[in-house]
């Protein structure tokens, strides 16, 4: 990494591009192949986050590529010992650290690390030696012994004692023994060829069980360190009488090689000692001695036989080599030793192990393909061939895996992704050993893919048709429309708006932006609008936003909202008159009377019947057509003045209906029924007030209904030129409509003539005028009638 760094400034200050470019390959060439290895000590038992090192100032990076280039340290072993400030490039100590846990049984204690930069990749090896300080004292198996030494011993007899065992190492760990005071016995202290110190006695002066069967020595084993520890235990010697023969061994070193996978109870190897003196004296027993702690745990000596078995589980990756000492006694109290070297064989019984060193827990869907997703190592603690690995990927996913270095893969993807056909991913990594019986390990790694807006929201329909009866109430909901988005989150956040059309009129509709409910804003007139089309647009919260539209058709339903209008007789006339000749057969033609009903359908099919009459049996009315005939003959018994009540009533649910007037005078001759008329009716006073009332009301009236049909015959013009639906043509909802226009097509009616009378008659549908007889002129306010003769 310092190299690196004096490449690129020494780039920047030449100014030469190429010269820079060609300075970088080679720079990361050399990284390549052959990267530095960064060393510190540290002693051990130091506080927590102990200062270890400044990386940023070792590597000459500066603190700023640290943070951007995603720096980090990552220890060996399933534990993290260290950490890494990004802000300060101080690599520290995560917890106090303990040489005797750490490395256990070795003279020196390194810790490997590895401090990892990314954009580029970049992986720096580091080692971190754990200082020992003197912080065990010497202990000692047994604090009691007991030493049996026969009177006959010669001066310069050697005894061996139990060593002392102190968790320390070099200057700090075990380093010389002291005796108390005492006439008979010395110390004399070695170094085996392992290394490690013994502590014999050294029988000084001859002993004498009779001047003295026992002594108490005090053994004082003492370290290096500063200050220095000490540990103590007592010395029993107890001197017995003469046994004149020693046990002695077979062998003085038994060798013996075992695989870490035997069971419990296996045979290891049997020690065998002799000893010529007969009874007690003869009689051999074994233990262990200077033999650690963790052997003695391991493997379990039979005192009587000599059997070496196996008590505890080997660990090849532990420890390597595990050397005994077995102490032969007679029971005279003489003893002899042997060392006992077993040596543990590999076995593949250790698993590969994978560790994730950096996730990307969420990758976009439009990732490129060979974006890294992750990064993990992966170790073997057997060696050869058992700790010889490789790696795969379960099942057809578009991942690859790419060996990096020292033994770390990179999991990346091989192909583009899709969120809407796969959401996440379980990435089961498989790593396997070359062992003969091959061992596995895996590890799941879930990826999860985050949505891009790539996908516009959908109608259901393109068309979505919905109906609503006339005279609804004010935002009245009639429907729904629905849109969805494949995208998640807020990318399938789908809002609804109309879309607004220039030069048309604001929609009768509106959408809700979040559920798309529909609501008629104000009540509707079938007879006005039957139908109307608006379209609507659906759009996601993306950025940028995707949308779409669909057509709305609301067709609205009509109601029996319009009673039936009278169009003849008109219904502001008090009583229509009616003439009807004395010789009037049956089936005659009396009137007709015309009706119209501004609904449709059923709501406006008409019925006509006869409600009321002077004489039920003269008259019948046509259901359907409306038509007054005479339902028989007229007699000379009928009565001269017939008045008629039609009712007329469409077939909505609930039925409306209107009524009409019909006055009908049984005469011989139109011009009798005339003079009847004008002598029946009051003459009318022009100066009367009522009158001009009502002179001037018609004025009123006739003015309004021209300014009303010119208003609405311009709305209609303007109205046809923007609506897209047709419409029906509405018919007349007042009588003044109907009184100023013409009638439709089948009710236009013919001048009837009636035959075998000496007068000619006719009749039409307009308010009669009086006739007068010749030579007699009108009243006032009246006129003379163009069809009197």
């Amino acid at each position: 990494g310092w190299l690196f760094w004096r490449v690129m400034a020494c780039g920047r200050r030449s100014g030469d591009s190429k010269r820079q470019v060609i300075l970088f390959i080679l720079c990361v060439c050399v990284c390549q192949s052959r990267a530095e290895t960064l060393r510190y000590s540290l002693p051990e038992e130091m506080g927590r986050d102990s200062f270890v090192a400044d990386i940023a100032k070792d590597l000459g990076v500066p603190l700023s590529q640290l943070a951007a280039r995603k720096a980090r340290v990552v220890s060996e072993g399933k534990e993290q010992l260290f950490r890494l400030n990004q802000n300060t490039g101080v690599l520290t100590a995560k917890e106090s650290l303990d040489r005797e846990e750490i490395c256990p049984q070795s003279d020196t204690c390194t810790l490997v690390f590895k401090i990892f930069f990314e954009n580029p990749l970049q992986l720096i090896r580091g080692e971190v030696e754990v200082r020992d300080v003197n912080d065990n004292s010497p202990v000692f198996p047994e604090k009691k012994m007991v030493l049996k030494i026969l009177e006959t011993a010669s001066p310069g007899s050697r005894f061996p004692l139990e060593s002392a065992q102190d968790k320390d190492v070099g200057i700090n760990g075990l380093q010389n023994y002291s005796l108390g005071p005492n006439p008979h016995f010395s110390l004399a202290v070695g170094t085996g060829k392992d290394g490690v110190k013994y502590v014999e006695l050294v029988l000084q002066r001859q002993l004498d069980r009779e001047e003295q069967g026992e002594l108490n020595l005090l053994l004082t084993a003492i370290d290096g360190g500063s200050p220095p520890r000490s540990g103590t235990a007592q010395v029993r010697i107890v001197v017995v009488d003469a046994n004149d023969n020693a046990p002695v061994f077979e062998r003085e070193v038994y060798e013996v090689r075992l695989a870490e996978n035997s069971p419990l109870e296996q045979l290891v190897v049997t020690v065998a000692a002799a000893d010529p003196d007969e009874g007690s004296n003869g009689k051999v027993r074994y233990a262990f001695t200077q033999t650690s702690e963790r052997s003695r745990q391991l493997f379990q000596l039979n005192p009587a036989t000599g059997e070496i078995r196996v008590a505890g589980k080997l660990d090849f990756e532990e420890t390597k080599t595990h050397k005994m000492v077995v102490k032969a006694t007679d029971g005279g109290g003489l003893s002899a030793h042997c060392k006992v070297q077993v040596e543990v064989l590999d076995v593949n019984d250790n698993a590969p192990e994978i560790a994730l060193t950096s996730l990307t827990a969420s990758i976009p869907e439009d990732a490129p393909p060979r974006t890294v997703v992750a990064l993990f190592s992966v170790r073997d603690q057997d060696s050869g061939d058992n700790g010889r690995t490789e790696c795969s990927i379960d099942g057809d996913l578009p991942f690859s895996l790419t060996p990096t270095f020292d033994n770390y893969y990179e999991l990346r993807t091989n192909a583009a992704l899709d969120r809407e056909r796969t959401a996440e991913y379980n990435i089961t990594i498989t790593a396997m050993d070359w062992g003969k019986t091959r061992l596995s390990s895996q590890e799941i790694i879930f990826v999860q893919i985050s949505d891009v807006n790539d996908n516009p929201p959908e109608f259901t329909q393109e068309v979505y048709t919905m109906s609503v009866t006339e005279n609804n109430s004010p935002l009245l909901r009639i429907g729904s429309m629905k849109a969805t988005d494949a995208d998640a989150g807020k990318n399938a956040r789908v809002s609804y708006a109309l879309v607004r059309q220039e030069g048309k009129e604001q929609p009768e509709v509106s959408v809700n932006a979040e559920t798309g409910d529909v609501y008629i804003l104000r009540p509707l007139d079938y007879e006005k609008v039957r139908a109307f089309e608006v379209t609507v647009r659906a759009a996601d919260s993306g950025s940028p936003p995707l949308s779409a539209q669909a057509v709305l058709r609301v067709v609205v339903r009509d109601e029996n909202d319009n009673a039936p209008v009278l169009l003849h007789p008109p219904p502001d006339s008090s009583a229509a008159a009616e003439l009807v000749p004395r010789w009037a057969p049956s089936g005659y033609l009396v009137a007709k009377v015309v009706a119209v009903d501004a609904d449709v359908g059923q709501n406006a099919w008409l019925s006509y019947e006869l409600a009321k009459a002077t004489e039920p049996g003269l008259f019948r009315v046509g259901l359907h057509s409306g038509e007054v005939r005479t339902a028989r003959a007229v007699t000379e018994r009928d009565a001269a003045r017939q008045r008629l009540l039609v009712l007329v009533r469409d077939r909505g649910q609930p039925p409306r209906s209107a009524t009409a007037t019909l006055a009908v005078a049984l005469v011989d001759g139109f011009s009798e029924a005339h003079l009847r008329v004008s002598e029946e009716a009051p003459a009318a006073d022009p100066d009367d007030p009522l009158t001009l009332y009502l002179i001037a009301s018609l004025t009123c009236v006739s003015a309004l209904f021209l300014a009303t049909a010119v208003a609405a015959v311009v709305v209609k013009v303007r109205r046809a030129r923007r609506s897209e639906v047709e419409t029906l043509p509405t018919f007349p909802t007042t009588a003044t409509e109907s009184s100023a226009g013409s009638l439709p097509r089948s009710y236009l009616y013919d001048v009837c003539f009636a035959a075998g009378t000496v007068n000619s008659e006719f009749r039409f549908l307009r308010p009669l005028f009086p006739c007068f007889p010749a030579g007699l002129p009108p009243g006032p306010g009246e006129q003379r009638s163009s069809v009197c003769s």
